[in-house]
């Protein structure tokens, strides 16, 4: 994976104007994404492409977060 500091972090659009209050994203080569909390840049979770898609569809499909469970 690559090294924390030479990662390009994306946030969502949706983050406060501040841009201290989202989740981060980056992908780490060759197959990796790494997410952080942007108030604690240091702490990170890693995970790949395919686990991170199941986990969002999953959400979805599940309703959670929408306030419908």
């Amino acid at each position: 994976m690559s090294a924390l500091s030479e990662l390009k972090w994306f946030k969502s659009s949706f983050s406060e104007a501040s841009g201290n209050n989202c989740i981060e994203v980056a992908i780490a080569e060759p197959n990796g994404i790494v997410l952080r909390e942007s108030e604690i840049p240091a702490a990170v979770i890693s995970t790949n492409r395919v686990a991170l898609r199941a986990l969002i569809l999953g959400v979805k499909t599940s309703g959670a977060g929408s306030g419908h469970l």
